[in-house]
């Protein structure tokens, strides 16, 4: 017998794996559609794909406008500490049928995207202090 599907795939996927809040899994869909959007990767009622670089930079820019220089802090506080985590997350949500992937997309193209501190940090630095 089949366990009968939950309303919220993304509890479901918070309870399989709880490295990653609730929130972060919420951030990530709306970084997509934002990257969607920025990248004008929609064509009528079908989406191109987005690589994972150019989600990732979507992803910061979106938690730039979002949060500013609390962007870190909040990501920290959902789990994510670094690109890597943006990849497990997408993955996640890929093994549970909430995100699509073609068959070239792999967790290591979120490796070493880019350090957070840079990403998040520095833009609020005065210039002559910027890493």
């Amino acid at each position: 017998m089949e366990l009968p599907r939950s309303k919220d795939p993304i509890a479901d996927l918070v309870a399989a794996d709880q490295r990653y809040h609730r929130e972060a899994y919420l951030f990530l869909r709306d970084g997509l559609e934002y990257t969607q959007r920025i990248l004008k990767r929609e064509v009528g009622s079908k989406t191109r794909h987005i690589s994972g670089q150019e989600l990732l930079e979507g992803l910061r820019e979106h938690a730039l406008k979002e949060y500013g220089p609390m962007a870190r802090t909040v990501l920290g506080e959902w789990g994510v500490h670094r690109t890597e985590d943006f990849g497990e997350i997408v993955f996640n949500m890929v093994e549970h049928g909430i995100l699509s992937k073609t068959d070239t997309d792999s967790r290591d193209d979120f490796r070493g995207g880019y350090d957070f501190d840079q990403a998040f940090r520095d833009p609020f630095l005065p210039a002559r202090r910027r890493g």
